[in-house]
């Protein structure tokens, strides 16, 4: 497997994980996944009773380039709640409110992953 397919297949298997868990143990609506616009695309949108979510899932095998968490920075935050507002209006869904969550997910070459799912980053 090459190396790009190979990180495509990690990507996956994250958002898989962050999805079950979002939707099975936290009662989400999943909406839409993998939503892509010109300004940039949205892992997951979800509805939390009348919030609407959008989380981004960052997978990792090991620390090498930063924990899941250390990806997600300030501007990164900023773009991803505008594009929330863009598909909630793409979509003609009208929240009350909007936030950016992020699921964690470090799944090591032996033993199941570990998921941390981070609510309201904004």
């Amino acid at each position: 497997m090459t190396t790009t397919a190979a990180r495509n297949a990690l990507g996956a298997y994250g958002e898989d994980v962050a999805a079950r868990l979002l939707t099975l143990e936290h009662g989400m609506v999943l909406l839409d996944r993998n939503w892509r616009c010109p300004e940039g695309e949205l892992d997951l949108v979800l509805r939390d009773g009348d919030v609407l979510v959008a989380c981004e899932v960052k997978t990792r095998r090991g620390d090498s380039c930063g924990s899941p968490h250390e990806a997600v920075d300030p501007v990164r935050l900023e773009r991803l709640h505008r594009l929330v507002w863009r598909w909630a209006e793409q979509h003609d869904v009208h929240p009350a409110e909007a936030r950016v969550d992020l699921v964690a997910v470090q799944r090591p070459r032996r033993g199941a992953a570990v998921v941390d799912h981070v609510r309201g980053l904004f």
